[in-house]
């Protein structure tokens, strides 16, 4: 279906760009980006999960949480 819409020149200005870096059409970088936009608009939004703790001591020394790695190496070697 062709359809008019308005847009502000800077932004059309980037899906230009976005366009041809991506060897994409202008029509499918506006289309992908509506239907990403009404995805995430039908998708509940995400609850926030609670993790119970037992203890006060907080963190063993040398845990990083962030380190995947390091924590399966930790839990290895107990």
């Amino acid at each position: 279906m062709r359809t008019t819409i308005q847009l502000p020149d800077e932004l059309l200005d980037q899906a230009r760009r976005l366009a041809l870096d991506s060897g994409d059409t202008l029509t499918g970088v506006i289309e992908g980006a509506l239907r990403e936009r009404l995805a995430r608009r039908s998708s509940p939004p995400a609850q926030p999960v609670r993790l119970t703790t037992f203890g006060a001591k907080g963190l063993q020394p040398g845990v990083d949480l962030d380190d995947g790695a390091g924590l399966l190496d930790l839990m290895e070697e107990r």
